[in-house]
């Protein structure tokens, strides 16, 4: 299933896609609001009647005529993994890390799979990564490689935006990886059961049209089960927290000379079997950042 929040005339909704239309679940659901981690916490009771309308209904509107927004508004952590692909450490000089190398990015920086990503004022050194996110589906902790499976609640397309200059002003990655509108994620969450083996996925990134990245999930040098493993064993791990699975090689960094976001260039994630986000870059406005405050 894949699913999905989005907007209409009438309100902010939550849905499941069937062909090139969506259901709206939000009133076949008088308990659902708009807010997908409790869909996910009723997940086990909630599947088999939303199968039955999913069967039995026809889309209440076209895709092309909502407003797609992202599938989690605030989910509760974003955590994310450094250098995980081997083609991108290569690009980077660095060494294969014999440690998961983790970082925050603030929820704050959640945006939709269409939105613009804004151009910091902050900073003109903008790069693209895309990333297969994983959603967490259950509370849990200590949890094995062997039964990680277990607690995916889907997958979805993602960008882990990073202004390098911030980024690699100390060791600690957060801030360049937290400025708002640096985590659009999307276009709907594809449950667990659709895709299978997440380790099979070709994973790309176009900028204007022009192929910047082109893997595959099986490249992951940690790969999903490993890291919710890894994490796992730190931190509770709840219903909507995000897991950013890191970047394959041909970052803008990388390039010689360095290739940097700019004012009108078009970033297009994609990934098998989930499917496409893309968006326009566009500077921050300083009295948009005034404002915020006043």
């Amino acid at each position: 299933m894949k699913i999905v929040r989005y907007k209409d005339e009438t309100g902010v909704k939550l849905g499941v896609v069937k062909g090139d239309g969506v259901i709206d679940l939000t009133r076949r659901f008088l308990s659902l609001s708009d807010n997908a981690i409790e869909l996910i916490q009723q997940w086990r009771e909630a599947k088999p009647q939303l199968e039955k309308i999913v069967s039995d209904s026809a889309p209440d509107a076209a895709l092309a005529n909502v407003r797609l927004l992202a599938p989690l508004a605030r989910p509760g952590k974003i955590m994310a993994i450094g250098l995980n692909y081997a083609d991108h450490i290569r690009e980077t000089g660095q060494k294969r890390p014999s440690h998961q190398i983790w970082f925050t990015k603030a929820v704050t920086s959640i945006n939709g799979p269409f939105d613009p990503i804004e151009l910091p004022i902050a900073s003109a050194q903008v790069d693209y990564e895309a990333e297969l996110v994983v959603i967490v589906g259950k509370r849990c902790k200590q949890v094995s490689k062997e039964r990680a499976a277990e607690v995916v609640f889907g997958y979805c397309a993602g960008n882990d935006v990073s202004v390098r200059d911030w980024q690699m002003q100390t060791a600690q990655w957060v801030l360049g990886k937290s400025f708002d509108t640096h985590a659009p994620i999307g276009p709907w969450m594809v449950t667990a059961d659709e895709i299978g083996d997440p380790h099979t996925m070709g994973i790309r990134c176009f900028v204007n049209g022009e192929r910047r990245q082109n893997s595959n999930t099986e490249n992951l040098v940690f790969n999903v089960y490993d890291q919710i493993a890894h994490l796992s064993r730190a931190m509770t791990l709840e219903p909507g927290d995000l897991i950013f699975t890191g970047t394959p090689g041909g970052v803008g960094l990388a390039m010689q000379p360095p290739q940097w976001l700019k004012a009108g260039d078009k970033v297009r994630v994609e990934i098998d079997r989930i499917g496409s986000i893309e968006a326009a870059m566009q500077p921050e406005r300083a009295s948009q950042a005034a404002s915020s405050w006043r």
